[in-house]
């Protein structure tokens, strides 16, 4: 796990091809078909062989929720270690991360359309009332959701609004029914915000704004959670006409930076995670190296 930009994808294939590993995708991007260029999907030559997981699932207009991918992925991982093969998590999404690491139990709520229109537009009435409804029926979810996030805030509300339980509830910790490692790819705020800068530039000459206009040809309109991502909803104003290329680039290198700080916010209180500096010289052959080890030397001592 880790910011965005470090490495995971490239250092996850070169452990999985050391130690006999498959890949489970831990991104909440990835899971969207059609949404390859913004998400950083790695494509199949990248991918050297190596099985990836949890990788378009579904289409930009379909619900998919952490609890969905929670079930998906715990499937996977049993198929994984029914081929005798190791299952390796990698991404940045903290919260499908969390899910089972942490075992997270989750309400099963089905998503109301209805419900979530009329929340949506008491906020556009009342802007940050539905923060403060979350906050007297939620504290504990107000205070880990951001202010910002309405998707997570609409969810807590019709959460608690269906069932009467404070979506908190299904977040307790639970230990993981499996033997864990945890490894954290980082690196100095200057050469991670260097590597943002970099692959940006590289997804707008990859075809990043094409694909965003794909998109909108097809129907999927701006306001989707998947229309949301980093690289999608800065790039429909440029598309609209509303801002130059380059000033949508700038946008969404900003707004990617901002997330990466927000990403160290969300996995540095894991005293569990053994963090990696893969922005020295030779970090990441020497990350690959250590985690590989590690596998290898636990796997070595549950066959004992």
């Amino acid at each position: 796990m880790g910011p965005t930009a470090t490495g995971k994808t490239d250092a996850g294939i070169a452990v999985a091809l050391r130690v006999g590993g498959e890949i489970l995708t831990a991104d909440s991007m990835q899971v969207y078909k059609m949404m390859d260029i913004g998400t950083a999907k790695p494509t199949v030559e990248e991918r050297n062989g190596v099985p990836h997981h949890l990788i378009d699932l579904v289409y930009p207009d379909e619900p998919f929720s952490v609890a969905t991918y929670q079930a998906a992925a715990r499937e996977k991982i049993e198929q994984v270690f029914d081929r005798g093969s190791v299952p390796l998590l990698v991404g940045g999404t903290g919260l499908y991360i969390k899910s089972l690491v942490n075992s997270y139990c989750f309400i099963q709520v089905d998503p109301s359309p209805a419900l979530r229109a009329e929340l949506q537009a008491k906020e556009a009435a009342e802007p940050g009332s539905l923060r403060e409804w979350v906050q007297r029926t939620d504290p504990a979810a107000a205070a880990r959701i951001h202010p910002n996030d309405l998707r997570r805030t609409v969810r807590a509300l019709e959460v608690f609004l269906q069932t009467g339980t404070p979506i908190s509830r299904s977040w307790g910790y639970a230990p993981p029914p499996f033997d864990l490692l945890i490894f954290g790819l980082t690196g100095d705020r200057r050469w991670l915000y260097s590597r943002i800068d970099l692959r940006v530039r590289q997804q707008v000459r990859d075809g990043l704004a094409e694909e965003v206009a794909r998109l909108i040809d097809r129907g999927y309109d701006e306001s989707l959670p998947a229309m949301q991502g980093l690289g999608y909803k800065e790039m429909v104003p440029h598309l609209r006409g509303l801002c130059s290329l380059e000033e949508a680039v700038e946008t969404i290198a900003a707004n990617t930076r901002r997330f990466a700080k927000r990403q160290f916010t969300w996995f540095r209180p894991d005293r569990r995670i053994v963090w990696l500096d893969v922005g020295k010289p030779n970090g990441r052959e020497a990350a690959v190296e250590e985690i590989a080890s590690a596998i290898e030397g636990r796997a070595a001592k549950l066959d004992e």
